[in-house]
């Protein structure tokens, strides 16, 4: 399998509670950001979501869809979320929020694995494109909050 981390920095003038708001909503995702299909709730989780789990749905600028699944293993309200990757793609996830003033920072590690034959064989001459696709989903997302925001 092929490994692949990535990080995701995001700044918004906005509280920290409504981007948070926002991004911990998964099952919201495809209503504002591009790229995301389809979010269904498998297992609702405790009060917090630690323990859900989310079958997504992606689609990118290449010609292919991902499907995996996330389960929730940590969540500190308005600060943090963590998930594990079961499917297409296996690994972790961490988003963390934080503000200074009235600017928001969101940050995104992505570190995964990927299942799919075609991908794992083409990573020698492909993860400079995956890589940029990943870039191009993550940039869909903050314009998506971006938009959010202003309404």
């Amino acid at each position: 399998m092929a490994q692949y981390e990535f990080v995701s920095l995001w700044k918004f003038n906005a509280p920290q509670q409504q981007v948070w708001e926002l991004i911990f909503h998964a099952e919201e995702w495809p209503n504002w950001w591009r790229g995301v299909e389809k979010v269904e709730q498998l297992k609702a989780g405790d009060a917090n979501h630690v323990g859900a789990v989310h079958r997504y749905t992606w689609k990118s600028k290449l010609p292919y869809r991902l499907v995996f699944q996330m389960e929730t293993t940590r969540v500190a309200p308005v600060s943090l979320i963590e998930g594990r990757a079961i499917g297409e793609l296996q690994g972790l996830g961490r988003w963390q929020l934080s503000h200074d003033g009235e600017v928001t920072t969101v940050r995104y590690d992505w570190k995964v694995e990927t299942t799919k034959c075609w991908m794992n064989y083409l990573t020698p001459i492909a993860r400079p494109v995956f890589s940029w696709n990943h870039n191009v989903v993550m940039d869909w997302g903050r314009e998506g909050i971006e938009k959010q925001l202003v309404l």
